[in-house]
This record gives C-alpha cells, structure tokens and sequence, in this order.
C-alpha cells in the first residue's frame, strides 16, 4: 500500500479539529474525512466515522493493524504541518508585499 496523494483542507473555526484530510492509496483508491485533531499529548487523527442507531460513533473506513495507523497519521501530520507552514509563510509574504 503507498499513500500516492495527501490532501489537507484547513478548517476555519476554532476548536478541536484543525484540519480534514483525503488520502489516495496507489492511485486508486480515495478516503475523505480523516480529521486532524487537537489533543492534550498533540495532533492526531480521527477516521471517517458515523453515528450508530445506539449513539455511539463507528469508523467507517480504517487501519486493520497499529503499524499501518501509524504510517498513515505520520504521512497526514507531515503534510498538515507542510501546509499550515507554507500557509504562514504566503500570509507573511502578502503581509510586507507592496
């Protein structure tokens, strides 16, 4: 499996989540919603999920082990942080442009 593609769409409001996220797999196949998350130990991210007749949520799209959970949130928090850094360089950049 090689994630071919990250896509990192901000989100604007305050709170929890900073960030959600669309990733390709070989090309081929696309997961949408993963959700960068603010916690207490730092970012992390939430699967796709959706609220159960119980109450409860359900990923509905996930990792089957931990290693590739980590493969995934390490390539997502890379290109999140890539982004918010290239999004405050560009607002610094507009800031002092004449």
């Amino acid at each position: 499996m090689n994630i071919t593609d990250v896509r990192v769409r901000k989100v604007t409001k305050e709170g929890k989540m900073k960030a959600v996220v669309s990733i390709t797999i070989d090309d081929e196949f696309v997961v949408h919603d993963i959700k960068v998350i603010e916690g207490e130990k730092g970012l992390f991210i939430a699967m796709p999920s959706r609220k159960a007749a119980d109450g409860e949520y359900r990923d509905i799209a996930h990792p089957i082990n931990s290693a590739t959970r980590g493969e995934i949130q390490s390539m997502i928090l890379t290109k999140y942080e890539e982004t918010m850094a290239q999004e405050e360089a560009e607002a610094i950049d507009e800031q002092y442009a004449f």
